[in-house]
């Protein structure tokens, strides 16, 4: 138990480390939670603007093995 007290101590600059890495915790937790909401909002706009426009859905490429083969020149 004594070793543990003395790690969260830190040899008595614990009261500096922990809330730092507590803050970097909340900052990376808080621009994860912005990029998934701002993901999902996308995606949103994205169905919304290809129901106006169906014939204009995203087409994917064929796999090259798929493709018609080039005509070669004599």
């Amino acid at each position: 138990m004594d070793a543990l007290t003395s790690f969260v101590a830190m040899g008595g600059y614990g009261d500096f480390v922990w809330p730092a890495y507590g803050l970097a915790v909340l900052a990376m937790a808080a621009v994860l939670i912005a990029s998934l909401r701002a993901v999902r909002m996308r995606e949103a706009e994205l169905e919304q603007l290809q129901k106006m426009r169906p014939g204009r859905a995203r087409r994917r490429k064929a796999a090259p093995e798929t493709q018609a083969p080039e005509k070669q020149a004599s």
